[in-house]
């Protein structure tokens, strides 16, 4: 019974073994490792609480590791991303802005900080969210850089590493972050399919995305998720 219970917080260590590995990988500015790791975070976050929902040992103990550990994969790597991209826009400037504007980075690891503290508190995200979840800005954080370099266009890559749209998208993820806007989660709970189509068209509209452009798709899934729930949400509430 004891290690039935422990299924879903192993899980989640396993998040936060995989947001520390990609930490590392953060650091040295490999960003495509950064990036698998913390979807393999991503993917544990998931199944620790479909197991835990599953074996119905839903606890206080797995509420609060899973939070901790999305603090590091969701919250300090995006951060570190966001600074490592802002000391690749400064250059070799020497000026006073220069030398502190990477550090505007960690505004996302703020955030994101106080976004998991208020969701642990919040009732109403049983079944939605309300804000961007951090998992889904940590994908739209890390993609920017694999955009960046795959791209084929140095328009794209010069504006993706422009130190003003980078301090834009910061500020834009702090926001999204703490926003009193509802988000629809994927979870689908039941064989009803009906109550769902939003979800599943979602899913497939992202996995076609995927399809055709690759890892430019995730950025774009992301403002996708935000925009389609805000037309749901005015949809309902006509």
């Amino acid at each position: 019974m004891q290690i039935k219970k422990q299924i879903p917080n192993l899980l989640t260590l396993l998040n936060l073994f995989s947001g520390c590995v990609a930490l590392l990988y953060a650091t040295q500015s490999n960003f495509t490792a950064a990036f698998g790791f913390v979807c393999l975070g991503i993917f544990f976050d998931f199944f620790d609480g479909f197991f835990a929902r599953l074996l119905q040992v839903s606890s206080p103990l797995g509420l609060q590791l899973d939070s901790l550990a999305d603090m590091v994969t969701s919250g300090v790597v995006p951060g570190v991303v966001m600074y490592t991209m802002l000391v690749e826009s400064a250059g070799t400037s020497t000026t006073l802005f220069a030398q502190f504007m990477p550090y505007f980075g960690f505004v996302i690891t703020l955030a994101s900080c106080y976004r998991l503290a208020n969701f642990n508190l919040d009732t109403r995200q049983t079944d939605s969210f309300i804000g961007l979840p951090t998992p889904a800005n940590a994908l739209f954080i890390l993609s920017l850089p694999l955009v960046a370099i795959h791209s084929e266009s140095m328009m794209v890559f010069e504006f993706l590493l422009n130190h003003a749209v980078l301090l834009f998208i910061t500020l834009l993820s702090a926001y999204l972050l703490n926003a009193e806007i509802p988000l629809f989660a994927l979870k689908i709970k039941g064989s009803n399919w009906k109550a769902y189509k939003l979800q599943l068209g979602f899913v497939l509209y992202s996995v076609v995305l995927l399809v055709f452009l690759n890892i430019t798709a995730v950025p774009l899934i992301i403002m996708s998720y935000v925009l389609s729930s805000i037309l749901h949400n005015r949809w309902e509430n006509r």
